[in-house]
């Protein structure tokens, strides 16, 4: 598949979703199935999945960045609505303005997924940057994956539809650094999570 047909079937597959989010979000509590196109993928340590193994034909931004997995837990944006949401207010450096960003904390997603003995995570966005991130740091700068900017959905093609972030102004040790360097941790338009151990 071409890139612009990529992207453009990723942004209508998102319009649906954020205008009947709170459907998705009941939905995801009742039965616990995806009632969405799938935002977010977490492989490595997890527990049983929900999801099969990567499919090199159909999976191809996957097998593209060299994933292989045998068996992930997948998330909608009705499943990470369903987690408990966190509201975060960093500067962030793309116009050295604070920001409302909002959605659950990554900590329960990876718990969610099953996801407890892991000690690393692999943050990968859908550019191919990755970052590789202890489990202490993100429990310590309570990162989150972030689904809402200033009360709206993360359109794909800017930040989203999920960005990998934390609250860079509440910590001292970050706030040291140029606004520049304060979010090199924090992937945006992530979509995979790979969990070690």
């Amino acid at each position: 598949m071409k890139k612009r047909q990529f992207l453009a079937a990723g942004l209508l597959g998102m319009s649906g979703v954020a205008v009947a989010a709170n459907k998705k979000m009941q939905a995801a509590c009742a039965g616990g199935k995806e009632s969405g196109p799938v935002l977010l993928t977490v492989t490595g340590a997890i527990g049983a999945g929900n999801r099969g193994a990567l499919d090199p034909a159909l999976d191809q931004m996957m097998a593209k960045q060299k994933l292989q997995f045998n068996r992930a837990h997948t998330f909608d944006f009705a499943s990470l609505s369903a987690l408990p949401q966190t509201t975060i207010k960093p500067t962030l450096e793309y116009d050295s303005k604070q920001h409302v960003l909002s959605g659950p904390l990554l900590t329960d997603v990876v718990n969610a997924a099953g996801a407890g003995a892991g000690s690393d995570v692999l943050l990968r966005a859908v550019d191919g940057y990755a970052v590789q991130v202890a489990l202490a740091e993100i429990r310590k700068y309570r990162f989150i994956v972030a689904t809402h900017l200033d009360g709206k959905p993360i359109p794909l093609g800017g930040l989203g539809p999920l960005w990998a972030v934390y609250d860079a102004d509440s910590f001292p040790d970050i706030m040291e650094k140029p606004i520049s360097a304060r979010f090199a941790l924090c992937p945006w338009g992530m979509y995979h999570i790979e969990v070690k151990v």
